[in-house]
């Protein structure tokens, strides 16, 4: 009887699971598929640019996170000053702004119909062209914006990194002679070093996927470049070529990211108490510590979003009204219902794997979590291409043999639209319902089947309520997400179907920042839960290791 159901349960976690890696090999079957003339305008025009900008924009992301992430951590994690207890989880705040709204923000902020550049030329009497001022809409801006709001990748790991590094290495380097600089680079940096990696590449990810920011700023790079190809040049096998390669190029990071680490085996034993670690430094230096700590939460927060209060509550009769209703309804109900989703596959692909371990199994779920690897762009063409193929083939079948018309049943719906969330997202649902489930011992799924449960009573009547906190983290971190998803919801939304996202992103675009802050600080507002969230295990996390 047992095996019979870890047979269903086999195929009950393959089906969907090939369903979910579906878009993933449609978009790479494309390659198939020769597209000479467009590939020969694209060599000859923009693919040049689109490369070259895409490396550059997730390089240097990467670099500024890598800097304002390691620094930090390592300044938080390693000195006593005034203020550090709540500078350690306001450092998190960045996260909370998603990089669109803060492009937008600064735009509005730096332009020459700025308030700064008004103010400039107010004071000193210069006009246009009297004066050199940093364009905030370039390749640069695009760089320096991402920094800003995804550094807390960085930050977390490494200071978690070094928060778990014993405090006898310090020591022990002081009696060789090293200077804490020195033991910072010989020592605890190396140690930390796995987790920079992974940090560093997971912000690199976020920028080859962005695409409201380097829309906004008009930087051309594969994700524009899919947008142009798809809707101006009305070639679809093109756009998923250039998808291919965009996720060929993401692909390629993540191996490199392994590889790096392939030889690294550091061992430490023996922890301390974080505050036997701390050194403490003179009020001068405390100041200089606490300023650098200030600075990326000032920038990468709270300077953005007092400027988006202070359009929303200039502007808020207008902008406050039954379209703006609307737009929180669509947005919760959809985040709401793809969070749902997520989870529940998440629930069947985890408890799947602890039932059956073979590759049948382990491997398909592997590929499915690849999603969160993926650019929603890629994404949402890869769903769009089968899910139009099948439209079509139903409307013509059901012309031929009913003499009916069918219309979109699937595509140009929610169903896409949830399936594209689902593939995207399902690997932060995953790893929390997967960590949840390691620390359920087996031997309460052996003492329930004695019992006489089905596998599925088991996860039902044990495992959900013992569950019961990582799939509620589950279902807010997914919320969260598909809240602040732009590029799958500009593709696929539904005619006459806006989110907040979609809303924020049109008035930018049509330069009407005052109008779009309202809804970009709905965004943000709720982006902070998942952030407190983060906070509060962070705080745990500390206590419980002293």
């Amino acid at each position: 009887m047992l095996t019979g159901w870890r047979d269903i349960w086999r195929w009950a976690v393959l089906l969907p699971a090939l369903l979910l890696a579906l878009p993933v090999v449609v978009i790479f079957a494309s390659v198939f598929n020769p597209q000479t003339e467009i590939w020969l305008h694209l060599r000859q025009t923009v693919l040049a640019d689109y490369v070259l900008n895409s490396l550059l924009l997730a390089g240097g992301t990467g670099l500024g996170a890598l800097l304002l992430g390691t620094g930090s951590a390592w300044l938080v994690s390693q000195y006593q000053f005034v203020g550090r207890r709540v500078l350690q989880w306001l450092l998190l705040l960045p996260l909370a702004m998603p990089a669109y709204i803060i492009a937008y923000t600064y735009t509005g902020m730096l332009d020459f119909a700025g308030p700064l550049q008004t103010s400039l030329r107010e004071l000193t009497g210069w006009r246009y062209g009297d004066y050199w001022f940093p364009e905030i809409r370039s390749l640069g801006g695009a760089i320096l914006m991402l920094s800003l709001v995804l550094y807390p990748y960085v930050y977390m790991l490494a200071r978690t990194a070094f928060y778990e590094q014993s405090a006898s290495l310090f020591e022990a380097s002081r009696t060789l002679g090293l200077t804490p600089r020195q033991h910072f680079w010989r020592v605890a940096l190396p140690l930390a070093r796995p987790a920079i990696l992974t940090g560093t590449a997971l912000a690199m990810m976020e920028a080859f996927a962005d695409y409201g920011t380097v829309q906004y700023f008009g930087v051309t790079t594969f994700t524009t470049g899919i947008f142009r190809t798809w809707f101006g040049m009305g070639n679809q096998a093109a756009a998923a070529q250039l998808a291919a390669m965009l996720t060929g190029f993401v692909l390629v990071l993540l191996l490199l990211e392994r590889w790096s680490r392939r030889k690294i085996r550091y061992y430490h034993q023996g922890q301390r108490s974080q505050a036997a670690n701390l050194r403490r430094v003179s009020l001068l230096r405390q100041f200089g510590i606490l300023l650098l700590c200030c600075l990326p939460v000032l920038f990468g927060f709270i300077v953005p979003a007092l400027q988006l209060c202070s359009w929303a509550l200039s502007n808020y009769q207008v902008t406050l009204n039954q379209q703006f209703a609307s737009l929180v309804w669509n947005s919760f109900t959809l985040a709401a219902m793809a969070a749902v989703l997520a989870v529940l596959l998440a629930l069947l692909f985890a408890y799947g794997k602890r039932l059956r371990r073979d590759a049948l199994v382990q491997a398909p779920v592997r590929l499915a979590a690849l999603g969160y690897a993926v650019p929603g762009t890629v994404i949402a063409i890869g769903v769009m291409l089968p899910l139009a193929y099948l439209d079509g083939r139903i409307d013509a079948l059901a012309e031929q043999w009913f003499g009916v018309r069918t219309g979109l049943i699937f595509s140009g719906t929610l169903f896409a639209l949830l399936l594209a969330y689902s593939v995207r997202f399902l690997a932060v649902s995953l790893h929390s319902v997967e960590t949840g489930l390691e620390r359920i011992k087996p031997s309460m799924d052996n003492a329930a089947r004695s019992l006489g449960f089905t596998p599925l009573q088991v996860l039902k009547k044990v495992h959900v309520p013992l569950l019961r906190s990582s799939v509620l983290t589950a279902l807010l971190l997914v919320f969260v997400d598909v809240l602040k998803e732009l590029p799958a919801t500009l593709i696929l939304r539904p005619f006459n179907f806006n989110t907040l996202a979609v809303r924020t992103y049109e008035l930018a675009s049509d330069e009407r920042l005052a109008d779009a802050a309202l809804p970009a600080l709905a965004i943000v507002l709720v982006s902070l839960l998942p952030v407190i969230l983060l906070a509060r295990s962070v705080k745990a996390a500390n206590e419980g290791a002293h």
